[in-house]
């Protein structure tokens, strides 16, 4: 038998299993991934070498084999073409629709941080600087009433439910002061929803806007609790809560400089809490989480007043005289 024959032997029994095999590597590649559909967001980093991209969708489970994704992008032509940046892929998607998603980067998305403790009008000047939202748009949608019902805030503004995070915004979906504005909020329920349970919207706004004094008063994670606690004291106390951060969120945005003993005696600031007693009418910030479980668990001591150290920590006292000698060693003397 003659080479050419021995040949064209092997190739007719190799070629129904190069077909078969061809069918099966199809049909692994244009799979869904997953019978759950869920957005996550992947990050590639710039330089990230495709075989790491690969072996980093199998470990976030967004893919079965990061070994085949390998393959098929090299196959495909595609491993040199995936984008650094941040992307939205949805855990329902084929390999093939991945590869072809992260290659063409139509769908990479903008980084928009919101700090704790941020007020509204900040967040409104961050959007508008990143043209995802114009300023008036968003100051008029969380303040409107109809949208407020619609995200389950029955109050004058949705200020302290704008979710402090770091947000990933697609171009093509999440432009548009609403669409950004309901995403914070419906993070803010979602993030929080196991701190309250079945309690009504009444108390959870109390303790969001307690919540918000305490964001603004410390950044020290450990005083939360207790700052939370000399809050509660002073109300238990039927005392001015007298918190310098409400009186300088009345005086509004653009609010820069000192107090002054003219605004501690405003009374046209409605927020000024050494002329009214009990909480500002309404949050002054975005709080974080841990600002949230500060008030929603005080700490029970003593207190009663507290002055800064001016190094992100304070000093605790029980009574006015022992706060006042503690006013003068770390206020007045560093003058």
């Amino acid at each position: 038998m003659s080479i050419k024959k021995v040949l064209g032997g092997l190739f007719a029994l190799a070629l129904p299993v190069i077909v078969l095999g061809g069918i099966y590597l199809h049909h692994l590649v244009h799979s869904p991934q997953s019978q759950e559909s869920r957005m996550e967001i992947v990050r590639i980093s710039p330089g990230q070498s495709f075989k790491s991209i690969a072996y980093q969708l199998e470990s976030q489970g967004l893919i079965k084999s990061g070994t085949l994704m390998y393959y098929w992008g090299w196959i495909q032509d595609k491993a040199t073409r995936v984008q650094a940046g941040h992307f939205q892929v949805d855990t329902s998607w084929s390999i093939h629709q991945m590869l072809e998603h992260l290659s063409t980067g139509r769908e990479k998305l903008k980084r928009l941080q919101i700090p704790e403790g941020a007020p509204w009008w900040d967040i409104a000047r961050l959007l508008d600087k990143k043209e995802l939202a114009s300023f008036e748009e968003f100051e008029a949608v969380i303040h409107d009433r109809e949208f407020l019902d619609r995200m389950n805030i029955h109050a004058s503004n949705a200020e302290g439910f704008l979710y402090p995070e770091t947000y990933y915004i697609s171009p093509s979906r999440d432009l548009g002061a609403e669409k950004l504005a309901r995403i914070m909020i419906n993070q803010f329920w979602s993030s929080t929803r196991d701190l309250w349970g079945d309690m009504p919207f009444e108390e959870i706004y109390e303790l969001v806007n307690l919540a918000s004094l305490i964001e603004k008063e410390t950044g020290s994670a450990e005083e939360r609790p207790r700052i939370a606690g000399v809050f509660q004291n002073r109300l238990a106390g039927n005392m001015l809560l007298q918190c310098d951060p409400t009186i300088i969120y009345g005086l509004g945005e653009e609010f820069e400089g000192r107090l002054r003993r003219r605004h501690l005696e405003d009374r046209d600031n409605a927020y000024n809490t050494y002329q009214y007693r009990g909480f500002p009418p309404t949050p002054i910030c975005s709080p974080g989480r841990a600002s949230l479980e500060a008030a929603l668990n005080p700490e029970e001591h003593g207190y009663y007043y507290f002055v800064s150290r001016n190094d992100g920590t304070h000093h605790f006292s029980k009574t006015l005289q022992e706060h006042n000698r503690a006013v003068y060693r770390y206020q007045i003397m560093v003058r």
